[in-house]
């Protein structure tokens, strides 16, 4: 009986063993499926080289070109003049713009005048008979004396022994103290140096002001200058006069401006160079916030195109008989999302967009616009 059961296993395990193998040879002569080849549509563009304008953007605040900082330097009441000292009056050139009680001051003003016309005219019997030549000279001067304006010259001495009279009774010292007197007593009227608007009064009418006490700010409106801070790759490519294009953050309206200083140095720590440009317009107000693009130069042979197309070892994508390959190129100026690159001859097919996962090698058909449109 045993016999019998290992005959039938063996039998059964040569029946097994013969099947697997015709599978297995059926298995091995039946064709492979044929992987799909993959071919990724792309944009692409032709070089054409030419001239590319390398334009710099730029930020900054407008500040007033001409500024004054109003400080006084005498101390007494504010008092109320003409046109009130508040922000936004606007003042003619010679205007007074701020008046200090000065009536006690020029109370001593005028008595130290007083003392000098009494000391000339006691010496004018000295002059009549010791220096008869400069008598009437002298006599003029005192003719037009005048304490209510300011005290004229001295007549000129044309010997030393006048000079000697002169000096010895003290009438030149007591002039120039006079004068001296006379420049302080000045000091209590600040006048507007040139036609513009106050931007900031610090005091009011009946204040107690001290000397050094900033009284308020003073701008021309006219003409505004915007700082910008540029990298120093740049340096040598600003110039003076050259035309800005402003705009506000909306880019709903553009300014005209000139860049009219650039700083000789760069600063040490930001690395940057400095560039003052000049802008005109009624609508302007100091502290507006404006873009400028500076056109620095002309870069020739050049074509401009998307930073993202640009590789890491400063190559770009062509397509060449239906493929990727890559070709070197020089960059010439980056902005934040374009750049400029030059050797690359012209004719040659780049793309126009990136194409994620690109490698050189890799199967492409150029996207037809014309196709696109047929079909449609």
């Amino acid at each position: 009986m045993r016999k019998i059961i290992l005959s039938v296993i063996g039998i059964l395990l040569i029946v097994l063993s013969i099947l697997y193998a015709k599978k297995l040879i059926a298995d091995k002569n039946k064709p492979k499926p044929v992987k799909e080849k993959v071919v990724k549509t792309v944009f692409t563009d032709t070089v054409t080289n030419g001239m590319v304008p390398i334009v710099i953007p730029a930020n900054g605040s407008l500040v007033a070109k001409r500024r004054v900082e109003l400080y006084s330097e005498v101390q007494g009441l504010f008092r109320t003049g003409n046109k009130l000292f508040k922000p936004g009056q606007e003042f003619n050139k010679g205007e007074n713009l701020i008046r200090i009680d000065a009536a006690e001051y020029y109370a001593g003003v005028q008595s130290s005048k007083s003392e000098l016309y009494n000391t000339i005219a006691a010496i004018m019997p000295d002059l009549r008979l010791d220096f008869p030549e400069v008598f009437q000279k002298w006599q003029d001067y005192l003719n037009n004396f005048d304490l209510s304006n300011t005290t004229p010259k001295l007549p000129e001495m044309t010997s030393i022994k006048e000079n000697y009279f002169i000096t010895g009774r003290g009438i030149v010292s007591s002039y120039y103290d006079v004068k001296n007197l006379e420049q302080r007593l000045s000091k209590y009227n600040i006048s507007a140096p040139f036609t513009g608007i106050l931007t900031e009064a610090l005091v009011t009418e009946g204040t107690l002001v001290r000397s050094g006490q900033k009284l308020g700010e003073f701008i021309d409106p006219s003409v505004y200058e915007m700082e910008v801070a540029l990298s120093e790759d740049y340096a040598s490519l600003l110039e003076v006069g050259e035309d800005v294009i402003l705009s506000n953050l909306d880019k709903t309206k553009t300014y005209e401006g000139k860049v009219a200083r650039v700083n000789g140095s760069i600063d040490a720590t930001t690395q940057t160079i400095t560039a003052y440009i000049d802008v005109k317009d009624e609508t302007l107000k100091e502290g507006m916030y404006l873009e400028a693009n500076l056109n620095a130069k002309e870069e020739k042979d050049a074509i401009e195109i998307d930073r993202n197309l640009l590789l890491d070892t400063n190559e770009v994508f062509i397509v060449r008989d239906s493929l990727l390959d890559v070709i070197a190129a020089k960059p010439i100026y980056f902005s934040e999302t374009k750049v400029v690159l030059k050797n690359i001859p012209d004719g040659t097919i780049i793309l126009k967009k990136a194409v994620p996962g690109a490698y050189a090698g890799m199967l492409v058909k150029p996207f037809k616009e014309s196709a696109k449109t047929e079909d449609q």
